[in-house]
């Protein structure tokens, strides 16, 4: 109810100006707020995970201390229980190297591989021997020997050569903070101390069980933990500053290079440690040695009982690294990760105790007054052989070789006690650093932790040992300032749009410009963008007069622009730039929050047409001109003309605004962190989506590109066909690709794209290429975003795939259009997937995210696409089989006549009508297989069990998707369409196929074909337009009013205008005269209300201006500066000529001219005011500051003009004038006089009139070459196109062959199996029966060569749905993320400082900024 009030207010304060207050407002532009529900998801989110992290850390660590307990000596079990408890804690320490030697083999195998520097390799293979030689000794032979709870403590002193290394190299950065490490070794070393005396008390005092021989273990034990301290020696190492010439930082340098190697060597080398020091104390060493006979011999409960706390152990362990890596990426460091793993020991000593004192009691010792008697009662047990095996006896029994059995005191009990908070405490102060750290949204496990590997023996010890000291990436720690910023051109293409479409991407755009922009709002996205939109076919001929205009779509475009300008600020555009280019022309506007938007108009005479062609002019331009200006900054030169508002005025001087916006700031900003986002003219987007795929690629550098998740818009049959394929595709195939290896496509719709890959050799420049080959025109024009794609991939980039970054583009609704768009697509997607698969063993040695292993996949998939036809021929047999009870052969036969059949069609007929025939063909097929769908559903009734090999497939396709819609709860709703696609398959598959190979030929789009005239005629008062034949003759008839009388009025006026207005402009020297002077005909006209017709007047000025200043030609301007010779203001200045205008120029200045009518203006000044003092918190000043100037506009424009008219320079000036004295005095009477001159300039912003500007003479050349390069229109003789037709047709030909023999012998050699009979050739699969899953001696009989490509069919979905899991595990921790991340809407304290001028894209300068760039 409030939004409709407050929509309700600003409508009747739009009523009060106009008649016409009426507005579109589309979804999406209201503003956008952190939603509570993400706010509480995210929290849930983390708490569930660092309760998981709690968790598998305690029971990895819990399981541990019980396996070194049965192994103990003084354990009550046999040798042989004790030496396979030995076994299964040597297997413990075994697994995560295993684990990483798979992972790091993985990567060198199928990855990259980079040579190791063997000195390098050789230290590091020492260092990790030597820690793996510690872990050994201290969990093999220093623990068991001691009692459970020292084993718990003494794990606690593995941290001292970190502390050492942090003292030595004085890491924090406060002086004080040193306190920390050297807390910690004192604590580390007191612990020792404390562990060596209570030893000592506990032999002097006659402890059960303590014998001399434990002084030896103590020291060893300590020896062993400093070996086992040298894990995570790399991390000090990385965070100190060591110069670049040192050689421990060019070893560091080279270690990253090549470190999957050193992993595989080195994992391999701790095993073999490892398993030594196992082998050689307990078959040399040992009391009590390996017998190895007696494994084979076990008692089954005993090697349950073993098996279980080594699964739980090695289990946990590797869950709790990796839910420890999860908290870190979705920013819950401190409470899902640091504060759970440092309360392992503590907690895992509190659930022992309360697990001690519960279960006591089963032990039935009796009733006990002390500690010491239950001690007593339970050795007495041992004597007389009970409770042999059960753990809790034997922990009990550990629990008492402490001091707690002290027959004389029991406070030597404290120093065990003292002990093991010494040794936590000592972990705490090492690993403070933890709990500070910041990571990026998304962030890699490398780039925040050293180690790949993770001890299972110290599990909370090395996962905060192993944590980063300083995360490279993570440049949210300190400020903003250490961010690395990046540039994001936002490029759509436009082909013919409707209204609503541009509204859709228009809406998009300003959206993210008040994401991004807004100074009251905070957020953590450090970005800076541009919005081009690249219109192809802009301009039309008027017949009649022979003048190049812009067409109906371009005016569409202007007013969808104005239109959300309107509705996003409630005003119309301040800042207007008209430029003539040797394209066409270019439209420039200054969005509400100071970021540009671009309109690129192409004139097809002058450029090439269509979207690949568009990219390429983008990209040079982007990529190429804009680089290289940045590279080469031009000098900031003096303009004596101010007459714009985007020009910044200090001290009487002004500079150009380019050369302090984006322009200026990628100097500062590699083409590795400048990127492009392709988009549709239909793209509809939240700045979120995009914000996400800016993660990726600013994250991962080997990304190229990154897309999101398509979404199909429109209604109808067709859109909810695709809504289902669109669903499938991301969910599964997408996905597979992804995690496999790399995606194939990343949609032109919405794809973000790295500078530097597009910038990488054969990338840009082969795309440029222009097709001249039959093969070629398919895979170039037909599939342009693919083929770019591939290019990238064969260059050894990545191509990556978002699944939370949502963007929503209109799909086809009518059949033809959707077939004709898949017609492009089919053969354009085999072509570059063979490509791909060509070139594989060369992409494979340069891209290390594809192996041959998903070469093999893709060339499953595309033999599995191949034979899609003959499939899905073989399923509609199936169906007849089904549903009319035909015999399989004959079924076979019947179903193969129509797909032969309408191939035929294609052949020969006409495209529309092989539309039309595929039509009636796709809804027979759909009858077909709604009645095979419930036929096959009734038999498994029937027959009482699912069970077979269709009802299995049936039911399992079923339960497969519906569990990935559960999955995907945002597009749960998707499985609705699943029946729709289903009963569509015939069509999709089928006949769709059969249409886009044989129409191979037609490199057409054949989609948005222009449904308005393209040439039209401007003639008014037209009574009859037709063409008559007349037996031979064919006559035009055309009857129009008398019009001569309406022309001769205007130019009346027209001459007397001048007359009168020839004073003013001559006193106005430093200004162009004819264009100021045509300026003020166009006011004067436009409020008088003669103003219909003006592309008259158009056409006068721009002679006038040919025949008095210069002459223009679309690629050169010659200039005359006779006048300003002789001028001494001028002699360091450049001249500033007006430029002539085109004939289309015109009536697009009259659009922009309406901002400037009473009624807008007076809306225009009132939000332009708001806005600009909306960070003063002056609101009272503010609102005064409306009313009153809002008077002044009504007092002196209220009985002078309309409120549709616009106001004449003079009225203009004159209005200026009021309005800053009103302001000045309003400013005075409250004291606020700081802000005149912004209030000033708001004012001036106000009745600021669009501008046509000269585009500068080095831009004008880049194009000019441009398009002599590569960009010319393509004009190709008659010989060349007939033979680029021959040989399409023969490509195609080739194609429809190959694909109609394999897809033939296919359904011959089922068409044979069925004709031998199935019970000759056929597997015997047993049929059971479903009330007891008993055999019931049937059999079902199914050909080999069907269940075969069954169960590949099955395989390839499976593989495709574990990916999909693997994949929504980490969209979800991106997402969580980002929500943790996300942009806060507060309001910031504005810190106003007058010596410094805020622009409007939110770049504070100074005066002496300005200098220093000169």
């Amino acid at each position: 109810m409030e939004e409709l009030r407050h929509r309700g207010h600003k409508r009747e304060g739009r009523h009060r100006d106009t008649w016409d207050p009426f507005q579109l407002n589309p979804i999406g532009a209201e503003k956008e707020q952190k939603r509570t529900c993400f706010k509480l998801g995210q929290h849930l989110v983390a708490i569930i995970v660092g309760l998981l992290v709690l968790t598998t850390a305690v029971l990895s660590k819990g399981s541990l201390l019980i396996l070194c307990t049965l192994t103990s000596p003084s354990a009550n079990g046999k040798d042989q229980e004790k030496q396979y408890y030995m076994l299964l804690l040597m297997v413990c320490l075994v697994v995560p190297n295993f684990l990483v030697f798979l992972k790091s083999l993985w990567k060198c195998a199928f990855k990259s591989f980079v040579t190791p520097n063997m000195k390098t390799m050789g230290i590091i293979c020492l260092i990790e021997s030597l820690a793996a030689f510690g872990t050994a000794v201290l969990v093999l032979i220093v623990m068991p020997q001691f009692d459970i709870l020292t084993n718990l403590f003494i794990s606690g002193g593995v941290t001292s050569v970190s502390s050492l290394l942090q003292i030595i190299f004085r890491l924090q950065k406060e002086k004080w903070k040193i306190i920390f490490p050297i807390c910690s070794l004192f604590l580390v070393l007191t612990g020792y101390a404390l562990l060596g005396v209570d030893y000592y008390v506990r032999v002097t005092s006659y402890v059960s069980e303590q014998k001399d021989s434990c002084y030896y273990y103590v020291v060893i034990g300590i020896f062993a933990s400093i070996l086992v301290s040298l894990n995570w020696w790399e991390n000090p190492f990385q965070a100190r500053k060591i110069l670049e010439e040192d050689p421990r930082k060019r070893m560091l340098k080279e270690l990253e290079g090549f470190r999957d190697f050193v992993f595989v060597i080195s994992s391999l080398l701790r095993i073999v440690v490892i398993g030594g020091v196992w082998a050689l104390y307990y078959s040399f060493i040992a009391a009590e040695t390996i017998v190895w006979e007696d494994f084979s011999n076990l008692p089954s409960e005993m090697l349950n009982q073993g098996l279980s706390l080594f699964a739980l152990q090695a289990i946990c362990s590797a869950l709790c690294h990796w839910f420890g890596v999860v908290a870190c990426k979705i920013h819950a460091v401190k409470w899902s990760f640091a504060l759970p793993v440092s309360l392992t020991g503590p907690v895992t000593l509190i659930l022992g105790l309360i697990i001690f004192v519960a279960r006591a009691e089963t032990l039935d010792v009796g009733a006990v007054s002390g500690f010491t008697e239950f001690c007593t009662l339970l050795t007495k047990q041992v004597v007389e052989g009970q409770n042999k095996t059960e753990v809790l006896f034997e922990v009990s029994k550990s629990i008492c070789r402490t001091s707690l059995n002290n027959h004389y005191e029991t406070w030597p009990f404290g120093m065990l006690a003292l002990e093991g908070v010494c040794m936590w405490l000592g972990l705490l102060t090492a690993t403070q650093h933890v709990w500070k750290i910041k990571v990026q949204r998304i962030e890699r496990t490398s780039q925040l932790f050293i180690r790949r590997l993770y001890e299972s023996a110290f599990i909370d010890q090395s996962l905060l040992l192993n944590t980063k000291m300083k995360v490279m990436r993570a440049r949210f720690q300190e400020s903003k300032d250490e961010i690395e910023n990046c540039v994001i051109y936002l490029c759509a293409t436009m082909w013919h749009e409707t209204y609503d479409e541009m509204l859709k991407i228009l809406t998009s755009k300003f959206r993210l410009d008040r994401y991004r922009g807004d100074p009251k709002e905070e957020h953590n996205d450090c970005f800076d963008f541009e919005c081009h939109i690249f219109v192809d076919d802009a301009f039309m001929t008027d017949e009649d007069t022979g003048k190049r205009l812009v067409n109906d779509y371009v005016n569409d475009l202007i007013h969808v622009v104005m239109e959300v300008y309107r509705v996003f600020t409630n005003k119309e555009p301040d800042e207007v730039s008209i430029i003539e280019t040797p394209y066409g022309g270019r439209l420039v506007f200054v969005m509400p929050e100071g970021n540009m938007l671009y309109v690129h108009l192409k004139d097809k005479n002058l450029i090439r047409n269509k979207k690949r062609w568009s990219q390429i002019m983008y990209l040079y331009y982007l990529l190429g001109w804009k680089g290289y200006i940045s590279k080469n900054p031009p000098k900031i030169i003096r303009q004596n003309n101010i007459c714009r508002a985007s020009l910044i005025s200090l001290d009487g001087e002004s500079y150009h605004l380019p050369n302090i916006d984006n322009d200026s700031k990628r100097r500062h900003i590699t083409d590795n962190n400048t990127f492009i986002l392709a988009l549709d003219g239909d793209t509809d987007f939240q700045p979120e989506a995009m914000v996400l795929l800016v993660d990726r690629l600013r994250m991962y550098d080997s990304v190229g590109a990154a897309c999101g998740r398509i979404h199909p818009t429109g209604m109808g049959p067709m859109v909810w066909y695709q809504k289902f394929e669109y669903a499938v595709g991301h969910w599964l195939q997408k996905t597979a690709e992804h995690v496999f290896g790399s995606v194939l496509c990343s949609p032109g719709c919405f794809s973000l794209f790295r500078g530097s890959a597009l910038m990488d050799d054969n990338v840009l420049k082969r795309y440029t290429t222009k097709a001249t080959r039959a093969s070629e025109y398919v895979q170039y024009d037909q599939g342009e975003d693919r083929w770019l794609c591939t290019l990238l991939l064969q260059q050894g980039w990545r191509v990556e795939y978002n699944a939370a970054s949502d963007a929503y583009t209109n799909s086809p609704e009518e059949f033809k259009e959707f077939y004709n768009q898949r017609r492009r697509w089919g053969p354009s997607t085999l072509a570059n997937t063979l490509d791909l698969l060509h070139s594989g063993r060369e992409t494979v040695k340069k891209n290390a995210s594809i192996s041959m292993i998903y070469i093999f996949y893709q060339i499953f998939t595309v033999g599995a696409s191949i034979l899609g036809p003959a499939s899905v021929t073989l399923m509609v047999a199936g169906a007849f089989q089904f549903v009319l009870q035909i015999p399989g052969t004959e079924a076979i036969a019947i179903a193969s006549i129509p797909p032969f059949v309408y191939m035929i069609i294609c052949f020969v007929a006409k495209p529309n009508f092989q539309i039309t025939v595929a039509a009636i063909l796709s809804v027979l097929y759909a009858f077909l297989m709604t009645a095979s769908f419930f036929s096959i559903i009734g038999d498994m009734v029937k027959q009482g069990t699912f069970i077979t090999p269709t009802g299995l497939f049936l039911v399992s396709m079923a339960i497969m998707y519906l569990v990935t819609a559960i999955l995907h709860p945002q597009e749960f709703t998707m499985i609705i369409y699943g029946l729709m696609y289903f009963i569509c398959i015939p069509s999709g598959y089928l006949l769709l196929t059969i249409y886009s190979l044989v129409n191979m030929h037609i490199v057409s789009w054949g989609t948005r074909e222009s449904s308005k005239a393209k040439e039209t005629t401007k003639t008014k008062g037209t009574l009859c337009d037709r063409t008559c034949k007349l037996c031979c003759w064919d006559m035009h008839c055309q009857v129009t009013q008398d019009t001569e009388s309406l022309v001769l009025q205007q130019m009346q006026q027209a001459v007397a205008l001048r007359t009168n207005l020839a004073g003013q402009v001559n006193d106005t020297a430093s200004r162009p005269q004819n264009d100021n002077l045509f300026e003020t005909e166009l006011k004067m006209i436009s409020s008088s209300g003669v103003g219909e017709d003006l592309s008259d007047l158009e056409s006068e000025k721009s002679e006038s201006i040919s025949s008095t200043t210069r002459k223009h030609s679309p690629y050169e301007d010659e200039y005359d500066d006779d006048e300003d010779k002789d001028d001494p203001i001028l002699d360091d200045q450049e001249d500033f000529v007006a430029a002539p205008e085109s004939d289309w120029i015109g009536p697009v200045k009259i659009e922009f001219l309406k901002k400037l009518t009473y009624a807008n203006l007076k809306r225009n000044l009132q939000e332009q005011i708001r806005y600009t003092l909306r960070n003063k918190n002056q609101d009272d000043v503010c609102e005064d500051l409306v009313m009153n100037l809002t008077d002044v506009v009504n007092t002196e424009l209220n009985s002078k003009v309309g409120p549709e008219d616009v106001l004449t320079e003079s009225q203009l000036e004159e209005l200026q004038y009021a309005l800053n004295e009103g302001a000045r005095r309003i400013l005075k009477t409250n004291r606020m006089e700081r802000l005149d001159k912004r209030v000033k300039r708001a004012i001036e912003k106000t009745l600021l009139a669009p501008q046509v500007v000269a585009l500068p003479e080095d831009e004008k050349d880049f194009w000019v070459k441009l398009l002599e390069r590569y960009l010319a229109p393509i004009v190709d003789d008659k010989a060349h196109l007939e033979e680029v037709t021959r040989e399409l047709k023969s490509l195609r030909n080739k194609a429809v062959f190959l694909y109609f023999m394999l897809n033939l012998l296919w359904i011959v050699a089922t068409f044979f199996l069925q004709a031998i009979g199935s019970e000759v050739i056929s597997i015997k699969i047993p049929k059971l029966d479903p009330r007891n899953n008993s055999p019931t001696g049937e059999y079902m009989l199914v050909e080999p060569l069907s269940l075969m490509f069954l169960l590949s069919f099955a395989v390839l979905l499976l593989v495709q749905f574990l990916a999909m899991l693997y994949h929504r595990v980490y969209t979800l921790i991106h997402v969580v993320s980002y929500r943790s991340s996300e942009k806060d809407y507060k309001v910031k304290d504005d810190e106003e400082e007058e010596e410094e001028l805020t622009l409007e894209n939110q770049i504070a300068l100074s005066s002496d900024d300005f200098f220093n760039e000169l």
